[in-house]
């Protein structure tokens, strides 16, 4: 599939939830604005139609990349996962060898990626650096800080 974009299934749920959500209320709400918004006269000097209308097309461009996300995205099923090595939709649990740390990181697709909740995209410097290593092997990352060390301690769905 071209330009195919790699999700968990957590990841497209989310997706589709966000969708239905936008299609089946924040429509009829960003209408109603613009409606009431209308009533308030000449529309040519009315700040708050305006407002609705650029949220009215902040909404469909949402909608649109939603939709574009669940045309295109393939879903990387858990039984497809076996554990032996690090994949999208696994999570592996890292030690950084110079600084004695050790960090989790669950392996998503670039869409799903939130760094502040310990998800990484697969796409990203430590994503791929990690993609395919097994416990115990040593993935280097060449960061702008520098070299950065991590072994693979343990990898799970």
């Amino acid at each position: 599939m071209a330009d195919e974009i790699l999700l968990t299934r957590e990841g497209y749920e989310k997706i589709v939830k966000e969708h239905e959500e936008l299609v089946s209320v924040r429509r009829a709400e960003v209408a109603e604005k613009i409606k009431e918004a209308i009533s308030y006269g000449d529309i040519s000097e009315n700040a708050e139609y305006d407002s609705a209308k650029n949220e009215q097309a902040e909404l469909e461009e949402r909608i649109l990349k939603l939709e574009n996300m669940m045309r295109k995205g393939k879903i990387i099923e858990n039984d497809e996962l076996t554990g032996d090595h690090v994949n999208l939709g696994l999570t592996v649990k890292v030690k950084d060898l110079d600084m004695d740390e050790v960090f989790e990181y669950s392996i998503v697709g670039s869409t799903e990626a939130d760094p502040f909740e310990g998800r990484i995209s697969n796409e990203s410097l430590v994503g791929k650096s990690l993609l395919g290593k097994r416990v115990g092997d040593i993935a280097e990352i060449n960061a702008e800080v520098g070299l950065i060390r991590y072994e693979v301690l343990e990898i799970y769905k």
